[in-house]
């Protein structure tokens, strides 16, 4: 990953990774710097403008509860991007190269063509819907100070003991993904939480926009 330099001496020159408040992603849970847990759900969607007046308010009302019901705060996050449909096309070339028969080369062909210029001119969008739940480790007072309980980087912690303290706070975190699950499934939205890989995914675009890849893969109890 590049740099970022300034007219500061070199020495105070950072990499971008330092700007980047994300330690690790464990188990399908990403580590903060400062011990924060966070899970990661990718939420079904709706049409809601579609719903008869009294669905609406239905929907209305009942994802005004979840938010109500809620002790602790979950950040709603909505990505847009171009769709990418490179591997629909690539699986079109794929049947196009077995086709034997000549008329069904050239349809197949034509509605390739078709398929490339009708999403360029169309500018289609695709949107997937997160919702990220946080767990932070509880803060104790010491006679040296205000310490926090973080799973890593105790002096004199073995690994038996982090995965321990690591486990114990997934727990904790589970426990609210739960209640964040079965509040939304009241309102119809289902939510499924990423792996590890998805959310590796998930990042890796967020911090680099400009790059062009291929689509999030989306869980398959989430099709």
């Amino acid at each position: 990953m590049s740099e970022i330099t300034t007219n500061t001496p070199r020495s105070s020159s950072k990499a971008t990774q330092d700007f980047v408040p994300i330690k690790e992603v464990r188990d399908g849970v990403v580590v903060l710097k400062d011990g924060g847990l966070r899970a990661v759900l990718l939420a079904s969607s709706l049409n809601f403008a579609l719903k008869s007046e009294d669905e609406q308010t239905a929907f209305i009302v009942q994802f005004q509860n979840f938010l109500n019901s809620l002790d602790f705060s979950v950040q709603i996050f909505v990505q847009s991007r171009m769709l990418d449909i490179r591997p629909y096309i690539a699986t079109l070339e794929v049947q196009y190269k077995k086709q034997l028969d000549d008329l069904m080369r050239i349809q197949i062909r034509e509605y390739i063509g078709f398929i490339k210029s009708f999403t360029e001119a169309a500018n289609i969008m695709t949107k997937n819907f997160f919702l990220v739940v946080p767990y932070s480790p509880a803060m104790i007072q010491t006679g040296k100070g205000v310490l926090s309980k973080l799973p890593f980087g105790k002096k004199g912690s073995n690994a038996e003991e982090e995965n321990r303290t690591f486990e114990e706070q997934v727990s904790q975190l589970e426990q609210r993904i739960s209640i964040v699950q079965q509040g939304l499934i009241r309102t119809g939205v289902r939510t499924v939480q990423l792996g590890t890989e998805e959310a590796i995914e998930l990042m890796y675009k967020m911090f680099n926009p400009g790059e062009e890849g291929k689509p999030m893969a989306i869980p398959e109890s989430q099709k």
